[in-house]
């Protein structure tokens, strides 16, 4: 089993961690401090500093505060971290030696 992509392929890429995608595609382009990101987000700048450096994941708290700060959707920062955290676990030996439960 394979995280697919939309189009029903493999992903053999490990996807983006969503940290890398809001220093990358907000924070640089705006020219903003994570002090000041965490300030307007009402978070801890430890907080943000956990997200941004991928040491710390999305929450559904959080994504409802990036999707209002941002004016992206609370489901976007979900889905990104979603497809980061099934790509990891994919990539972990132990799911596999899991056998299909029949009925008896």
């Amino acid at each position: 089993m394979s995280t697919t992509t939309e189009s029903g392929r493999a992903r053999k890429r490990q996807p983006t961690h969503p940290g890398v995608i809001l220093r990358t595609h907000h924070l640089e382009p705006l020219g903003i401090t994570m002090a000041e990101v965490a300030l307007r987000l009402g978070v801890s700048r430890k907080t943000l500093s956990k997200l941004i450096n991928e040491r710390g994941a999305v929450t559904p708290e959080m994504a409802l505060r990036l999707a209002r700060a941002f004016d992206t959707t609370p489901q976007l920062w979900l889905n990104l971290q979603q497809a980061y955290d099934l790509w990891r676990a994919e990539h972990t030996p132990g799911w596999r030696s899991v056998r299909a439960i029949q009925a008896a």
